[in-house]
């Protein structure tokens, strides 16, 4: 095959993918939900990365409760790292979505091109920072003399796999916002399946216990960053990962940096709520209740995984159709968006709040921490269906570009409402419970807040520019 033959059979099964994924056609419901499954599924998988390595941790026959504590006091680095992530991925896929509804490809690559080197550049500072700083940090994380060593496994060898977690997660966003969902799924269903495996070969069988875990994530990571780069590279893609766009430019960075920082913030502000919950936790109720902390909050990343996945399945849709002059069509994503995201949010409460012995087992069959954290999870998780309001309102921002709005209702319902209520309910008599109770009275008034402003500003400015288009409906 000739190269001529060769650019114009590539050209042909971009045009078609192009053709494939144009998000202007068919219900704007189904359109999401042709993403959302997939990414859903993606997500789901996604979490297991971390998830699976509590299940089996709880499970060693020595020190399970002080080895899934250790590990829950790495969480907050977790998320911070997750955090840059995002940053770049989140920040870039959105304005790519919106450069493609335009029809401006070749400023799509340039997008991402700029977001892979803000990623691996970021990776490798924050491995050098992190290994320098790790055995002070994990003490102010709300590690004790009994969980440092576990907590100090984990996290040195999970850290060496940061440059992997910031590619695989990052670019990832980049095969999604072009609608191909189902090869964003298979990125990471195929780290997971791998971590699946060999977390049990190497904290059991090589006797390897937390640091068996964090090896078998970073390599799991390190496959699904792979598989990103090689379709990214490849010739099924629209959007093309070209070293001639890896050159930061000001002007991109700034915009994606700007966009992203939401997703930043989220990330960024669950790492601080981690912090601050942990050594809360650590000085009202000990080790054990650290211990509790880390399975409700593996129980509510779990949860919250199919509302990510809808919201961030919505995202693109909205950008390439706000792009596209659709505003009618956004505004009909953003009504299925809330329906449906808070009718998943009611079934995952009344399940939890009814099963909540058998979910807690999952990740500890420790019976002192069983007793403690049932009343904990009927707390923390009351009104879990206004997160659903939340990263709604979330989405529609950050989908349209109105970073400002989410980075504010980012930091709004986490630094404002659930830090100091954190510090302060266990001092005014809740005791230890007051951590917990913290939660619901943020998601209450941070989901009520965001979605209100969301209607009041983006719903009314939508109605407002398709006002013009009604007027110049010919008549019939």
């Amino acid at each position: 095959m000739s190269a001529q033959q060769k650019t114009s059979g590539e050209r042909t099964t971009a045009q078609a993918s192009e053709a494939r994924n144009d998000f202007t056609k068919g219900s704007v419901s189904g359109v999401i939900l042709k993403l959302a499954i997939p990414m859903t599924v993606a997500q789901l998988v996604n979490v297991l990365y971390n998830v699976v390595d509590r299940i089996y941790i709880g499970l060693l026959p020595n020190d399970a409760t002080l080895s899934l504590t250790g590990l829950g006091v790495c969480l907050p680095i977790v998320s911070l790292i997750m955090g840059f992530a995002n940053l770049f991925g989140m920040g870039g896929s959105p304005l790519s979505s919106i450069a493609r509804g335009r029809g401006d490809n070749d400023e799509a690559e340039k997008i991402m091109g700029n977001s892979f080197a803000m990623l691996l550049y970021t990776g490798v500072v924050l491995t050098a920072l992190l290994l320098l700083v790790r055995r002070p940090m994990l003490y102010l994380l709300g590690a004790s003399e009994n969980t440092f060593p576990y907590a100090n496994r984990y996290l040195t060898i999970y850290v060496l796999g940061t440059i992997f977690v910031m590619l695989g997660l990052g670019m990832n966003a980049f095969i999604d916002s072009q609608g191909f969902a189902r090869t964003g799924m298979m990125t990471v269903i195929i780290g997971a399946v791998m971590n699946i495996v060999l977390d049990p070969l190497f904290i059991f069988v090589f006797h390897m216990g937390v640091s068996g875990a964090a090896l078998a994530t970073i390599l799991s990571q390190m496959v699904s960053a792979v598989w990103i780069l090689r379709f990214l590279t490849g010739t099924k893609t629209i959007l093309r990962l070209k070293r001639q766009n890896m050159h930061l430019e000001a002007h991109r960075c700034r915009r994606i940096i700007t966009l992203g920082f939401s997703g930043f913030v989220m990330s960024a502000t669950n790492s601080l709520v981690e912090m601050v919950c942990n050594t809360t936790l650590q000085s009202w109720g000990g080790d054990l209740y650290v211990g509790v902390m880390t399975v409700l909050s593996s129980l509510h990343e779990i949860a919250l995984q199919a509302v990510r996945g809808l919201t961030h399945s919505a995202q693109p849709v909205f950008g390439f159709n706000y792009g596209a002059g659709e505003y009618g069509r956004v505004k009909r994503g953003i009504v299925f968006l809330t329906i449906s995201t808070v009718l998943y949010a009611l079934l995952v409460w009344f399940l939890m709040v009814t099963f909540p012995e058998f979910f807690i087992r999952i990740f500890n069959r420790d019976e002192a921490l069983i007793q403690k954290a049932i009343p904990a999870l009927h707390v923390y998780f009351f009104g879990f269906f206004m997160m659903a309001l939340q990263f709604t309102g979330q989405s529609a921002a950050v989908g349209l570009g109105r970073s400002a709005q989410a980075i504010f209702f980012s930091i709004f319902r986490k630094v404002i409402i659930v830090v100091p209520l954190t510090i302060l309910l266990p001092k005014l008599g809740f005791g230890v419970m007051g951590v917990f109770i913290a939660e619901p009275i943020s998601n209450f008034i941070g989901g009520a807040a965001n979605y209100i402003t969301m209607l009041l500003t983006i719903w009314r400015d939508l109605s407002r520019e398709m006002k013009p288009r009604r007027v110049q409906r010919p008549l019939e």
